[in-house]
């Protein structure tokens, strides 16, 4: 089914929804009386009703902070959610399936009948389509952000407390970010870094994702920003990352975030490679290895996790 016309079925979808629902109720006084709160957006700022009760996420960054706070979505792209980390929503029947960024499915979403969808981030392109659905935010956490990757974090959880009366508990999840980035910075400032993905079984240049972890902390990436692409290969030869000699490597195992099968964990990849034997990171262990759902989360509590590992191997 091509995307003009999923997006023409999805818009019909969202009409009809809207017209059974005005035959029970007057949306413009229930409008008028909802409570609304002002955040920043990736678009700009946005008026949001407050304490929504069905909300979509197709925002992987901000997944973990809603099921921490219990709130459980009627709708996301199952194949983007860590399985584990969030198994009761994978295994929630009740919850729709919206299918990928790559072939999402808008007719699915329409069904789940949203008040609210979190967007963005892999679903940023889709935002005239997922407003036809449901009102729809994009306050995806960003690189593009002003303050940075890390920033945008905080305002997002600050954003989601704003938006689900939860001021109290966003304020702890941002406290406990701030304190895992203290401990890196004071750890990790001055080092160099290689920012390596593991993909298809061949370790490569990850800065494009990794960059935004490096530079809060005062680490310095040894290729100078060559971010390459974590999804493709950048030809970038273990030789060349050896004769670098970075201090430290951290790595991303996409592979084991894809669920690729027979993939070799990203540990093995580093260690049966010999041109990496006689670099001090193998010899020394001077690896971070992320969680390895960490491509499938990126959130605030991800980070705060990635950078307690940072700050404890290098403190060591």
């Amino acid at each position: 089914m091509s995307r003009a016309l999923r997006t023409s079925i999805a818009a019909a979808a969202a009409v009809a929804l809207l017209a059974g629902c005005s035959a029970t109720a007057a949306p413009a006084e229930q409008s008028a009386a909802a409570e609304t709160v002002t955040v920043p957006s990736n678009l700009g700022e946005v008026d949001v009703a407050v304490l929504p009760e069905r909300v979509a996420v197709l925002d992987n960054t901000a997944m973990e902070t809603l099921l921490e706070w219990g709130i459980t979505p009627v709708a996301l792209p199952e194949q983007l959610v860590a399985p584990d980390r969030f198994a009761e929503w994978v295994e929630d029947d009740s919850i729709l399936d919206v299918g990928t960024h790559r072939e999402p499915d808008f007719e699915a979403l329409a069904e789940s009948a949203p008040d609210l969808i979190l967007g963005g981030y892999r679903f940023a392109e889709y935002t005239d389509e997922l407003q036809a659905i449901a009102p729809t935010i994009d306050i995806a956490a960003s690189p593009e952000h002003e303050g940075g990757y890390v920033e945008s974090l905080r305002e997002q959880t600050q954003s989601l407390g704003a938006i689900f009366e939860r001021e109290d508990d966003a304020a702890a999840i941002v406290a406990e970010l701030d304190a895992a980035v203290a401990a890196a910075t004071e750890a990790a400032t001055g080092k160099t870094v290689f920012l390596g993905v593991v993909n298809g079984g061949k370790l490569d240049n990850g800065a494009e994702r990794l960059s935004r972890m490096a530079e809060p902390i005062g680490m310095t990436d040894v290729f100078a920003g060559d971010a390459g692409d974590i999804h493709q290969d950048s030809g970038l030869a273990p030789e060349t990352i050896a004769q670098a000699d970075p201090d430290w490597v951290i790595v991303l195992d996409r592979d084991a975030a894809a669920g690729a099968a027979d993939a070799q964990p990203a540990k093995q990849v580093i260690e049966a490679n010999p041109a990496l034997a006689g670099t001090r990171f193998v010899q020394q262990g001077s690896i971070v290895y992320l969680e390895d759902d960490f491509y499938r989360t990126e959130g605030a509590q991800a980070y705060t996790r990635a950078f307690d590992q940072i700050a404890q191997a290098m403190a060591d």
